[in-house]
Parts: C-alpha cells; sequence; structure tokens
C-alpha cells in the first residue's frame, strides 16, 4: 500500500482531522485513478475521504460517479444529494443528480431536478434542452412549447428552436399550426432547412404547386441542399414529369458527397413503392440513375447489392445475377453478399452453380444453412450420396444438436429412398423419431413411402393422422392420410380430406389431383373424377414446358 494512502488510514483511524492541503492532495489522487480506470481503488480512498472529511462536496460528487461505475445507483444517489446539500450553486452537481434521477427511471424527481436547475441557471442551454428532452418523452408538450418559447424570447428566434417547435406540434396533431410557424420563421430568417420542411409538409398535404415553390427557394440558397433536391423529384414524379424527375436526382445520385446508405436506401425504397408499370416505362431513366450510383461507387458492396436488387425486380433476373456475383466476388469475406448470391442461384434453379457455391461458402463461413442450400441442389441433380455425406457430417459434428440431427436423418431418409435403399431409408427415418416422435415431415415421408410399397399401412396410417393433427390445412400431409384410407378401403372417408386439401394449394399438384380421382372413381363419381384428371394432365404438360 502507497505511503499516502497509510498516511489517510492512519489519520482517520486515529481520529485525527485531516487538513485541508492533505485533503485536496488525496482527492487528486482519487481523481486521478479514476481517470485511469482504476474505479476500485479510486472509490475506497473516496469513501475513506468521505468520512474523515465530510464537509468536503467534491468528496461527494467523485464518490458518486465511482459508485456509479460499480453500479452502486443508491449509493450514488446519497452521496450526490449530500454534494448538492453542501454546494447547491454547483451546476455539475445538480446536473448529475437529475441525469441519475432518470437513469433510475424516477422521471418525475429528474424532471423537477432539471425544472430547478433551468430556474437557477437560465444561461445553461445544455440543461434547457435536455428538460426539453424530458417534456417530449412524457408527451408534456404544452411544458415543452412553454420551454421553447422561453429559449427564444431569452436567445431569439433560431432554426433550430423552429424545426422543434414544428416537430412539438406535429407530435400533438397540430401540424397545420406548426407550419405557420416555420412560414413565420421563413419570412424573416430564410433556410434551405426550413423551406425543405415546408416544402415536405405541402409535399403530404398534395399542394404540389406550394411545396414546389418552397423547395425551389431552398435550391435557390443552397443548390446541393439533398433534402430540398429529393423533394423536388418527388413532386416531379407526382406530377409524371419523369425527365424533370431523373434531371433532378442526377446531382444526388452522381455526387460521391452524398452518403452511399442514402442512395441503396433511396433504389431500394424506389424499387419497392413505385408502380412496376412506371418502372418499365421509364425503364431508361430508372436505369441511369442506378447504373450512375455503381460508376461512382464501383467497389461498395451495398450499392452491388442493391443495383442487384433493382435489376432482380424489373424482370432482368440474368444481368441481376452479375451483380449478385460481382459483390460475392468483390467481398468474399461477406457473409451477406455470399448468401444473396445462393438465394439467388436458388430461385433461378442453377442448381450447379448453386452446389458449389453453396459449398465453398459453407466451408468458408461455417453456416450450416449453406449446406441446406448445397442439399437442395444435390436434390435436383440427383446426386444422393452427396446429400448423405452431408447429413453424416452433419451427426458426427453436431452430434448434441437435437433439432440439426433430427434434420440430418430425415434428408438422409429421404435420399436413401431416392436410391431404392428403402430399409436403410425407414432406418433413418426411425432414428429422426426416436429424437422426436412427432415429427411431421419424417411421419408424412415414412407413411407415404410404406403406402406406395402397400406394407405396413396400420402404421403407416397412425403416422400419417399424427401430421393431419398437427397441420389440418397442410395439403401434402391431407393428401397421404387420404391416400392411405383408400388403400385400405375406406373411400368415403378420404373423400372430405381430399375436398379439404383442394382448398389450400391441392389444385397445384398433380399427384393429389390424380389421387382425388382415383378415389371419386372408386365413389362412382366419373365425371367429377374426370375433371380432376384433366386439370392433372394440363398441370403435367405446364411441367414439361
Amino acid at each position: 500500500m502507497k505511503k499516502w494512502v497509510l498516511t489517510l488510514l492512519a489519520g482517520f483511524l486515529a481520529g485525527v482531522s485531516l487538513g485541508a492541503q492533505t485533503v485536496e492532495s488525496n482527492l487528486i489522487d482519487a481523481v486521478t485513478l479514476y481517470g485511469n480506470g482504476r474505479y476500485k481503488q479510486a472509490r475506497e480512498i473516496l469513501e475513506t475521504l468521505s468520512k474523515a472529511a465530510p464537509e468536503d462536496d467534491a468528496v461527494w460528487y467523485y464518490l458518486a460517479q465511482t459508485q456509479l461505475q460499480a453500479q452502486q445507483a443508491d449509493a450514488a444517489e446519497e452521496s450526490l444529494k449530500k454534494a448538492v446539500a453542501l454546494d447547491s450553486t454547483n451546476y455539475w452537481y445538480r446536473r448529475m443528480l437529475g441525469r441519475l434521477y432518470l437513469m433510475q427511471g424516477k422521471m418525475d424527481q429528474g424532471q423537477a431536478q432539471y425544472e430547478a436547475i433551468v430556474k437557477a441557471f437560465p444561461d445553461k442551454s445544455s440543461a434547457i434542452y435536455e428538460l426539453l428532452d424530458i417534456y417530449l418523452a412524457r408527451q408534456e408538450y404544452e411544458k415543452a412549447l412553454g420551454t421553447l418559447a422561453d429559449i427564444e424570447r431569452q436567445r431569439g428566434p433560431s432554426e433550430v428552436v423552429a424545426r422543434t417547435q414544428y416537430d412539438v406540434y406535429t407530435a400533438m396533431g397540430k401540424q397545420e399550426e406548426g407550419a405557420e410557424l416555420l412560414e413565420k420563421f421563413n419570412a424573416q430568417y430564410s433556410s434551405p432547412i426550413i423551406l425543405s420542411m415546408l416544402g415536405d409538409y405541402y409535399l403530404a398535404d398534395f399542394a404540389d404547386s406550394l411545396a414546389q415553390a418552397r423547395y425551389t427557394e431552398a435550391l435557390s440558397l443552397d443548390s446541393s441542399y439533398i433534402p430540398a433536391i429529393l423533394g423536388m423529384s418527388e413532386v416531379y414524379r407526382h406530377q409524371r414529369r419523369y425527365q424533370d424527375y431523373f434531371n433532378t436526382l442526377e446531382p444526388f445520385f452522381g455526387s460521391e458527397d452524398v452518403p452511399v446508405s442514402s442512395k441503396t436506401m433511396y433504389i431500394t425504397n424506389m424499387t419497392r413503392s413505385i408502380d412496376p408499370k412506371i418502372l418499365q416505362l421509364h425503364r431508361e431513366g430508372f436505369d441511369r440513375l442506378v447504373r450512375e450510383t455503381a460508376e461512382v461507387h464501383p467497389a461498395d458492396s451495398s450499392v452491388l447489392a442493391a443495383v442487384g436488387s433493382y435489376f432482380y425486380s424489373t424482370g432482368r433476373e440474368a444481368e441481376a445475377g452479375q451483380w449478385f456475383r460481382s459483390a460475392a466476388d468483390q467481398f468474399p469475406e461477406s457473409l451477406g453478399q455470399a448468401a444473396t448470391y445462393v438465394q439467388y442461384l436458388s430461385l433461378q434453379k442453377q442448381w450447379e452453380p448453386l452446389r458449389e457455391r453453396s459449398m465453398a461458402a459453407f466451408e468458408h463461413f461455417g453456416e450450416l444453412g449453406f449446406l441446406d442450400y448445397a442439399n437442395m441442389a444435390n436434390y435436383q441433380l440427383q446426386d444422393y450420396d452427396a446429400i448423405i455425406d452431408n447429413c453424416q457430417y452433419l451427426l458426427s459434428h453436431h452430434a448434441k444438436d437435437k433439432q440439426l440431427c433430427l434434420s440430418a436423418w430425415s434428408m438422409m431418409g429421404d435420399a436413401l429412398h431416392e436410391k431404392g435403399q428403402e430399409k436403410q431409408a425407414y432406418a433413418a427415418y426411425e432414428k429422426a423419431l426416436r429424437l422426436d416422435p412427432n415429427y411431421a415431415p419424417v411421419l408424412n415421408n415414412y407413411a407415404y413411402y410404406l403406402s406406395l410399397q402397400g406394407k405396413r399401412l396400420k402404421k403407416a396410417y397412425n403416422m400419417s393422422k399424427k401430421t393431419v393433427e398437427a397441420e389440418p390445412d397442410n395439403a401434402t400431409y391431407l393428401d397421404t392420410f387420404a391416400w392411405i384410407l383408400h388403400l385400405m378401403g375406406r373411400d368415403l372417408e378420404a373423400k372430405p380430406f381430399f375436398k379439404h386439401a383442394m382448398l389450400y394449394g391441392g389444385k397445384e399438384s398433380a399427384v393429389i389431383l390424380r389421387h382425388y380421382a382415383t378415389v371419386l372413381e372408386a365413389l362412382g363419381e366419373n365425371d367429377t373424377a374426370k375433371v380432376y384428371r384433366n386439370q392433372a394432365a394440363r398441370l403435367d404438360a405446364q411441367e414439361k414446358q
């Protein structure tokens, strides 16, 4: 222990009153320790000082700070109260106590404290704005407006006050009054910010001419002010003046000073919100804006992704794929870009590239979702051995993950079935059901494959019954259960399940339609059965095209 600490403790234990110089010296040491992040040591010294020199307000103030670091909020509150009681003229003591009240959720005490601070220190703008935040958070809008009026009386009109007043009026549902206030301010102190806010207000109120006038005035003051540029472009878009719309936006997309995030957000929102017919009708102009963004930011991953999404949404999947691939290749460490390109390949049913990319991404990032995409591709490519290998990997490397193993045994069973290895497939299904006896995908597939062989129909019935009880609107599960009933000679019971399946997607499956037709024929309803067989034939024909 340092010599000065021993002296301090010895003095305290002996009941000797420390001199002012000694207290100040030890306090400086404690504050130095606090500044160096040695909070515990600082707190220990300050706790001793608070007993040796309880009349020193600074000791209590700094002790409160160390107590907050130790998450001793109640103790810190008591220390700050003592500091304030000893020196009520200290702004920082009182402000910290007010902040502590708010941190503890003591909103009434915090508000009262800040109101007292503002009254005692009317020149402290930081406290005034913090009190304003309290009023706004508590939706005490009249008090907020009163505070803003006080600020204006003391300091004169300002853009910040005008904007805040408008926000308060908007929160009160009195946006029109807020706009009138902005107009009065603008008449004396014109600014691009206030003018653009007025333009946004009029645009939202469908007063295009007024909005255009305010944006024009804003741009006359600052031709590069982005909110005014975007607002003016929206006026032109509302008026269907698309050439003016594109010309107005070019400085936004072509500037290196505009944040990339603003551009990508605009492209994303534009793609989602603008009428697809308008996008197609004026595609050349929209393309120009999007391509210009890519030219200005050729190595930004978010831009490449946004541009790819734009082309995909406008029906140009091949070009979108080039952008997605470029983003994935340029940013090999980006999990998001890799996932986007993999998802694109799956939607495009590009199975070979999907398998290649998915496996590469899985090996690089270790994310199991990529293995699922690889298995999807393997299934379509009829590479069942690759699926089995992937499932065995999951089982050996994630043996303790029940859900993952359940999925692996399920996929392995399906792959083994496709290979014609029924005995091994059923063994895989049995292992899956040991993990979860109610896992519907396995119950359904297991039951359906048994029904195709005409074996163990009672077991198949019991498994399939569980699936329709769990998911009564699943057309696939309904089909399996109804078909098993048919094989058991219970066609009358099967019919309502097929009818229900028709309501939930069954008409989109040629297999389900043919199964239903077979049951109807067994019940002598040949005309209706013919209708469903014809629908199945049409689906088969569409599939071949």
